[in-house]
């Protein structure tokens, strides 16, 4: 991108001037410059903001660990084979 050279920003503020007028000119560029840092500003709270108010998946997990991780295991059945993989005598 290229940025305008001398003549082309000459006639940028040349045209500014016929639309705006001498007197108005300061008015609108503070008036633009206020809305540019409120602009930022809300950007930069937004950014800022990253972290969710509510985050589902740590609610479940929180819940899951205080409830079903938290239960100690349960026994096997009297009788029953042990599960494939489970059996400490297989190598």
């Amino acid at each position: 991108m290229n940025l305008p050279g001398g003549w082309e920003l000459v006639l940028v503020v040349i045209v500014i001037m016929v639309l705006f007028g001498a007197k108005r000119l300061p008015d609108a560029s503070r008036s633009l410059g206020r809305s540019l840092r409120i602009f930022k500003a809300e950007t930069k709270g937004l950014r800022d903001d990253d972290t969710p108010a509510y985050d589902q998946h740590a609610h479940d997990r929180a819940v899951y660990d205080r409830t079903i991780a938290a239960q100690p295991p349960v026994p096997p059945v009297p009788g029953t084979p042990p599960a494939p993989g489970t059996d400490p005598r297989q190598p």
